[in-house]
């Protein structure tokens, strides 16, 4: 692990530790899930992005999805 140093506004912080109080965890542990979620959350949109642009060139056709019995 690194340790990094990073300004937050005051009401920010204070929101922060209210909330590790209460989840009886660190400041940094809940910084490291908030990153690890946006992250997350970054590969998602990223994902959502080419499967759009994918179905923007190829678009489906009307009869793609309909079970063929």
């Amino acid at each position: 692990m690194k340790t990094i140093q990073m300004t937050v506004d005051i009401p920010l912080l204070a929101e922060v530790d209210q909330v590790v109080q209460s989840m009886h965890t660190t400041r940094s542990a809940f910084i490291r899930e908030a990153l690890q979620l946006a992250l997350r959350q970054y590969r998602v949109r990223q994902l959502e992005q080419k499967h759009v642009r994918g179905y923007t060139k190829f678009p489906s056709k009307p009869d793609e999805f309909i079970p063929k019995f």
